[in-house]
């Protein structure tokens, strides 16, 4: 059974497809599918959700209305989502500083229209706008100081690297040449995305697992077809090097399904749900599943399993001890 969508892409691209579809009344709804990259029934689908959508109050008069049956689409009653976004000041000054640090990033491969769009808010904010001059946003780990400006130099050389780098879900050292690709900093941590030669396929790398890093007289260029990623869903791009985990989630826990990258989901008759994700991390699973509280069960791997169980024997224990 493949994956479902998760909602946090169908509500970006309902966000999206809402005002896009307003301006364009009576659109054949083929077009419209091919314009907007998803079948036919995707868009009815699409459609038949926003329905139910609208704003507080729930009546007819603050509900979406949508029509598709003769094959053109009119959407009417959707003014409040099509209007222009209105940023208020503390909006803006914060985009403004996202903007320039995001410009600090090595690599970054749409500076002209970074450097467009904060230039527009800048001048929308006018005077305003000075006091970005006083937050600074460090992106540092501990990264920053040994591997992070020899990737750097390999982007601006067009040069490729030698990397020993930590797979934490096998606990091994590997050792790889990679054409960088790109710089990123997530939630404090910097990633390098790169062609990788030992997997062949792109890769991306968190600068704090590498233990060892070189800079080759080579050229690092990637293959003609690779692209950087939509990392819209996450950081997270699984791989077969990943340690495949099953999960068996209780209804209340439904949500992991949809928010993270899982390979297969199965339905179960008592309403809860069978799931197949790889982690890079077998940590990062353990922790998950002592955050959902009894919600969720590691069916495999058995290693897995009894870090989970092991844990929170020693949780328990520890809380006897201190409440004795």
């Amino acid at each position: 059974m493949a994956a479902p969508e998760s909602a946090t892409a169908r509500l970006a691209r309902l966000l999206t497809m809402v005002p896009w579809l307003v301006n364009r009344q009576g659109i054949d709804l083929q077009q419209a599918a091919r314009e907007l990259g998803v079948s036919p029934e995707q868009i009815e689908a699409d459609l038949l959700l926003l329905f139910v959508c609208g704003t507080p109050g729930h009546l007819p008069d603050d509900l979406i209305e949508a029509e598709w049956e003769d094959g053109h689409v009119y959407l009417r009653n959707a003014d409040t989502i099509a209007r222009p976004l209105r940023l208020d000041r503390d909006e803006a000054l914060a985009l403004i500083v996202g903007l320039r640090t995001l410009l600090d990033v090595p690599g970054l491969g749409e500076r002209a229209a970074v450097e467009r769009a904060l230039a527009k808010l800048t001048e929308a904010t006018g005077e305003t706008a000075g006091d970005t001059g006083r937050v600074r946003v460090a992106l540092d780990d501990d990264a920053s100081d040994t591997v992070l400006p020899v990737v750097r130099q390999a982007l601006e050389q067009d040069r490729r690297l030698h990397l020993r780098y930590l797979v934490a879900a096998r606990d091994e050292a590997t050792e790889r040449h990679v054409d960088p690709m790109r710089v990123l900093n997530i939630d404090g941590h910097w990633y390098l995305e790169g062609w990788c030669h030992r997997a062949q396929d792109q890769r991306l790398f968190r600068l704090d697992r590498v233990e060892r890093v070189a800079l080759l007289d080579e050229p690092g260029t990637p293959p003609a077809d690779a692209r950087p990623r939509e990392l819209d869903g996450g950081v997270f791009q699984p791989s077969r090097e990943d340690l495949l985990v099953r999960l068996r989630l209780a209804p209340g826990a439904s949500w992991v399904a949809e928010y993270y990258p899982v390979e297969r989901v199965e339905e179960t008759d008592d309403g809860a749900s069978v799931v197949d994700l790889r982690v890079a991390d077998p940590a990062w699973v353990v922790s998950l599943v002592w955050r959902l509280g009894g919600q969720a069960t590691v069916l495999e791997p058995a290693e897995i399993a009894e870090r989970v169980r092991a844990g929170a024997a020693e949780a328990r224990a520890a809380y006897a001890s201190e409440s004795a």
